[in-house]
């Protein structure tokens, strides 16, 4: 699955959650288990964590830092992450 294609499966799962309160529960009891009822690989032994940002938390996650990337692309990565993320403005405007 190349990069759009898992853009366009989190959107999907992340629309389903909103519109349906029982796979949204699912997903927050237990993410792997329902990732990959959904078609999701989940690489063996890897623990996922499901969380709900709501009008009082944001949950900021960081993900790891790629070995393969300079600091200049590191750089251009981390000034695009709001857009990407769909992150508020509250947060995005620091």
């Amino acid at each position: 699955m190349n990069r759009e294609e898992q853009g366009r499966k989190w959107s999907q799962l992340i629309a389903k959650s909103w519109a349906d309160e029982g796979f949204k529960q699912k997903l927050l009891a237990d993410p792997a288990a329902t990732l990959k009822a959904e078609g999701v690989k989940v690489r063996a032994g890897l623990s996922v964590k499901a969380l709900q940002n709501d009008d009082k938390v944001f949950y900021l996650v960081i993900p790891a830092k790629p070995t393969d990337l300079s600091d200049v692309d590191v750089d251009k990565a981390a000034s695009s992450w709001c857009a990407s993320t769909g992150a508020s403005s509250e947060v995005c405007e620091l």
